[in-house]
C-alpha cells in the first residue's frame, strides 16, 4: 500500500479512537440511522470541510460539495440531495456557505477559459453580471471578497426560489436558509445576514401558488 494511502488509514484509525473517546455511542447511533440538523451548500475546494470547521461530529450535517458552492435548478445531482434533505430528513436549515480565495469566484471575474469547467463558470459570471457596476470600480481584494459574498447571497435566493422548499414553508418556519463566507485565512466563519424561511422573502415572480 503506498504510503500516502496508508496514511488515510491511521488518520481513520485516529478518527475511530477520538470518536469513541469523545462520544462512545457514537457509532452505535449512527449505525441506526440519520438526522441532521443542517443541509450545508459548499465549495468543493479542500480547505473548507464542513464538518471540521463547525467541529461538528458526524451525523449532523448532509453535506453537498460543487465547485463555488452554486444552487443550479437543473443540477440533478444538488436537487435530489436538496430534496432528500428538505423533505426526507427535514433539515432546520440550509448553510450555503462560501470562501475567500474562491477558484471558481475568481474564473468568473476573469476572462480566461479554463476548458470544460466554462460552462459551469458562467453561473457564477451571472452572478457577476448582475452586480459588475457595484464591483468594477473597486481594488482587486475588494472586488473578489464581495463577489464571493454576493455569490452566496445569490446562491441563497436560488435555494428559496425551489418548489419543495416552499411547500415545506407552508407546513411551518423551517428550513431556514443562511448564507455565511468561511475566511480560511484565519478560519472563520462570517454570517452574511441575508437568511430566509419564508415566501415574504422570495420575489414575488419566484413565489409558487399554494
Amino acid at each position: 500500500m503506498p504510503e500516502s494511502i496508508k496514511r488515510l488509514f491511521e488518520g481513520n484509525q485516529a478518527f475511530v479512537d477520538q470518536m469513541n473517546a469523545e462520544h462512545p455511542d457514537l457509532f452505535e447511533s449512527l449505525g441506526k440511522g440519520q438526522s441532521p440538523e443542517y443541509l450545508w451548500i459548499g465549495c468543493a475546494d479542500s480547505r473548507v470541510p464542513a464538518t471540521q470547521l463547525t467541529n461538528t461530529p458526524p451525523g449532523s450535517i448532509f453535506v453537498h460539495r460543487n465547485i463555488a458552492n452554486v444552487v443550479v435548478h437543473s443540477d440533478v445531482n444538488l436537487m435530489s440531495v436538496a430534496f432528500y434533505a428538505v423533505t426526507v430528513l427535514k433539515v432546520k436549515h440550509i448553510v450555503v456557505c462560501g470562501h475567500y480565495g474562491c477558484g471558481g469566484v475568481a474564473a468568473a471575474i476573469s476572462k480566461n477559459s479554463y476548458g470544460y469547467i466554462d460552462g459551469w463558470v458562467n453561473h457564477i459570471k451571472d452572478v457577476y453580471r448582475l452586480h459588475r457596476s457595484e464591483l468594477d470600480g473597486t481594488d482587486e481584494t475588494t472586488k473578489f471578497n464581495k463577489m464571493v459574498e454576493f455569490n452566496v447571497q445569490e446562491q441563497v435566493s436560488n435555494m428559496a426560489r425551489i418548489s419543495f422548499v416552499q411547500d415545506m414553508w407552508k407546513q411551518g418556519e423551517y428550513p431556514y436558509i443562511h448564507g455565511v463566507v468561511y475566511d480560511v485565512a484565519d478560519g472563520k466563519l462570517k454570517d452574511l445576514n441575508c437568511t430566509v424561511n419564508s415566501p415574504d422573502g422570495v420575489d414575488d415572480i419566484f413565489v409558487f401558488n399554494p
